[in-house]
């Protein structure tokens, strides 16, 4: 009788065939991805950038444009500048968008190549501020002149009032510089027109004639320049030029004039208050006068009310009475005679 052995499983005498199978899936898929990636790959190693495949897939995963990021890190390895890709990666993903990094790139790539000190951190932040990074370096190599006033605000020019009471009207070119490293933060142009203006104005007004600013601008832009109005400031000032100054109105006789106009009308307004008061007091005295009349004609109804209780009471006889009507008959006449006498001196 012949032995019996073990029989193999069935499914065992597959598996070469399925670890066969799946290094060719293997193979595959590395395939494709160097087929994807080794071209792109070939042209960072080359430039010396270091990007490997994992960065390629990682922002492939991330659904980010990997050609344009790779080629823009071979850009600044070239300028001579080292950044991460990681740090190109997450700028990227805060803005959503590829070309705010196309222009930091350019950005740090310019001030390095004009020996300014722009870390990729920092022009990354200037972008994330809203600020105009590739504009910020443009002008610090190219300075820029803006107007002040600017008139775009609807004013022409900066009116001050020397000691002498002359207006001047000037307008100034002031060339700033921007400084990246108070970009952020930093006020604006509007802050620079403005702290110019009130310095030329405060010039104006130190000066004790307006011919010594006629006849030296420059004293009122170096008064301005020693004054440090640029700080705390996105810029640099680098020069403030008077482009124009001119000779307006006096406004210190005219200030005069109206004070004089106010001084009259203040004398006129306590005059008529006099008159007024006056006025009050004679009509007062008027009514005084009325009112003694009234009392008057009460004090003589009061005599002859007097003159009959003395007759019934026998204190006055006839004569007596006729002859204080005699007697004033007689001062009555004596009245009308010096009345009529004193009307004749007075008509000669």
């Amino acid at each position: 009788m012949e032995p019996t052995f073990a029989r193999t499983p069935e499914f065992l005498n597959y598996w070469p065939l399925a670890l066969g199978l799946f290094a060719l899936i293997l193979l595959l898929v590395l395939g494709l991805v160097i087929f994807n990636f080794l071209q792109l790959w070939i042209r960072a190693y080359l430039a010396g950038a270091n990007i490997g495949f994992i960065d390629m897939i990682r922002m492939k995963l991330l659904k980010l444009e990997y050609p344009v990021i790779v080629q823009e890190n071979i850009k600044l390895v070239k300028a001579g500048v080292k950044v991460p890709v990681q740090d190109m990666e997450a700028h990227v993903l805060s803005r959503g968008r590829i070309e705010p990094l196309i222009k930091v790139v350019r950005a740090v790539i310019a001030a390095h190549k004009a020996g300014m000190d722009l870390p990729w951190r920092v022009a990354a932040a200037i972008d994330l501020a809203g600020r105009d990074v590739e504009e910020a370096v443009r002008r610090s190599v190219d300075p820029k002149v803006i107007d002040c006033p600017d008139p775009t605000k609807g004013r022409t020019t900066l009116d001050g009032v020397c000691r002498n009471g002359i207006q001047l009207r000037a307008r100034a070119r002031v060339t700033v510089r921007t400084k990246l490293d108070r970009l952020i933060g930093g006020a604006t142009e509007e802050t620079i027109i403005a702290r110019v203006g009130e310095g030329i104005v405060k010039a104006i007004g130190s000066a004790e004639h307006h011919t010594d600013v006629l006849a030296n601008p420059s004293m009122i832009s170096q008064a301005v320049l020693d004054n440090a109005l640029d700080a705390q400031t996105a810029f640099e000032i680098v020069s403030i030029d008077i482009a124009e100054i001119d000779v307006g109105d006096n406004v210190g006789a005219i200030l005069q004039a109206n004070q004089a106009k106010a001084d009259l009308q203040v004398a006129q307004a306590n005059a008529e208050k006099r008159r007024a008061l006056a006025v009050a007091m004679e009509q007062e005295m008027r009514a005084k006068v009325e009112e003694n009349r009234a009392q008057l004609v009460l004090a003589e109804a009061e005599v002859p009310r007097a003159i009959s209780q003395a007759f019934r009471e026998g204190r006055l006889g006839v004569m007596d009475y006729y002859h204080m009507r005699n007697l004033q008959s007689d001062t009555q006449m004596r009245n009308a005679i010096a009345g009529v006498s004193g009307g004749v001196e007075n008509r000669q």
